[in-house]
């Protein structure tokens, strides 16, 4: 039988998937290392582990001991994973910027967590780095793991990353895009690349707001370069043991607002849904494309699944409020916030009496005429309304057809509500819409009120 001894042996051996449409433009291929598909759903789950068995080895970590560490949510689910199998207790320290999501599953692993503000210098008695540092003073039989300045992070991408890349794309691989946070990730696959070869290129990606760029360019460590930003994951405002600069050989800096849109269309268009930073790396790599030849291969590290960013890179109202959408509601967005989603129509055979019950029954102003179902035409109430009152004599069992009107025009889901409301009029009261998934939808006014 293949069985796995328990779940820490089934982190690494990710895949190489190649990306198409969100890089379509650039002259070269792009693949993607889904880290994903760790136990922990993120790349940290690697390092996570590999700290644990370096602190176990030279007795940092004794049995029964308590792990600290203070985390924007994947380190802390690679060593609460490592903990539920070795038998530690874990407390994490995290960002008020985090997702409830992170948090919720930090939690749901058995790990304490301890949120503290984000806009507080590194050295303030507030911050997560601090307080992780001073409950491993006050804890006994506990061990910081530190994972900023711990080198047992890159070393664990030295010995694991780097060597699945270089096998996977055959020694072909030209370019390495990496988010940046503690800097293991990049400083540990990129240092196995280029011994491997020279010429690889390593890329970084760094956020507005993070001190990164303007360090690797100028040697200056500017605090003014330090400011709050929405990115979680990359990016930050001390320089951590972990980041070897002389392997890294530019950083580019990613919007907020970028890296979530990026984010957004890898989910829609190419079926990958990934964190907050992937997005930035991919935004960054589309930002240096003129640096890039026909013979490139390209290899973009991700870090985590966009499970943790439900409520918010995948959340319109989150997008939205902070400008990241268009501010104007689009159809597609109606058809999201409708309540009722079935569609529902009345057949060309079918009696006026038939479609007048049903049209009571659903509080329906209008509805569609079909012929198996393929849409035939369409009939309001005023339609059935008139034929009765025209027609005193019982008429009520003729079909359908004799008084239908044209079918209801079919809109884009891209078209903006307030262009919508030029193809709703009083002649014709509703459209329809297809949404991605090939389901029809009737659009009326009461469902443009009902969105705004």
């Amino acid at each position: 039988m293949e069985v796995k001894n328990n779940i820490l042996e089934t982190i690494g051996n990710t895949p190489l998937v190649e990306l198409h449409k969100v890089v379509k433009g650039l002259p070269c291929r792009v693949l993607m290392k889904v880290e994903t598909f760790n136990p922990g759903h993120s790349i940290k789950d690697r390092m996570a582990l590999k700290m644990v068995e370096d602190a176990e080895a030279d007795g940092r970590l004794k049995p029964g001991g308590t792990i600290i560490e203070c985390t924007s949510g994947n380190t802390g689910m690679g060593l609460a994973l490592a903990a539920c199998v070795k038998g530690y207790r874990c407390i994490f320290t995290t960002s008020d910027k985090q997702s409830k999501e992170k948090l919720d599953i930090l939690r749901a692993m058995g790990a304490e967590v301890i949120v503290c503000p984000t806009n507080v210098s590194a050295d303030d008695p507030r911050s997560y780095y601090s307080v992780a540092e001073r409950l491993s003073e006050e804890i006994p039989n506990s061990f910081w793991f530190n994972q900023y300045d711990n080198l047992s992070n890159r070393k664990a991408h030295y010995e694991s990353t780097g060597p699945e890349i270089w096998r996977q794309t055959d020694g072909q691989i030209t370019h390495l895009v990496v988010g940046v946070g503690t800097g293991g990730t990049i400083s540990g696959t990129g240092k196995y690349l280029k011994e491997q070869n020279p010429g690889v290129q390593v890329w970084g990606v760094d956020t507005y707001g993070s001190v990164f760029k303007k360090y690797h360019e100028t040697g200056e460590f500017d605090h003014k370069e330090i400011y709050p930003y929405i990115t979680e994951g990359i990016g930050e405002d001390i320089l951590p043991k972990n980041v070897d600069f002389e392997v890294i050989d530019l950083f580019e800096k990613v919007s907020d607002k970028d890296g979530a849109v990026m984010a957004r269309r890898l989910a829609r268009e190419e079926g990958l849904l990934l964190g907050y930073s992937a997005g930035s790396a991919v935004a960054g790599l589309l930002q240096l494309k003129d640096r890039l030849k026909s013979d490139d291969l390209v290899v973009v590290i991700i870090h985590d699944h966009g499970s943790r960013y439900i409520g918010k890179v995948y959340n319109d109202d989150w997008m939205r409020d902070r400008g990241f959408l268009d501010t104007e509601l689009r159809v597609r967005d109606l058809l999201n916030h409708k309540k009722e989603s079935s569609f529902t129509g009345v057949d060309k055979a079918e009696t006026v009496r038939t479609a007048l019950k049903t049209m009571k029954e659903h509080e329906y102003s209008q509805m569609p005429v079909l012929d198996g179902e393929e849409v035939v035409g369409a009939i309001t109430e005023t339609d059935v309304l008139n034929f009765l009152l025209q027609n005193p004599m019982d008429h009520s069992e003729r079909p359908v057809s004799e008084i239908m009107r044209q079918p209801f025009p079919e809109v884009g889901t891209d078209l903006t509500l307030s262009e919508l409301g030029r193809h709703i009029t009083k002649e014709n009261p509703a459209v329809m819409a297809t949404d991605r998934s090939g389901r029809k939808h009737l659009i009326a006014q009461y469902d443009i009120l009902q969105a705004i």
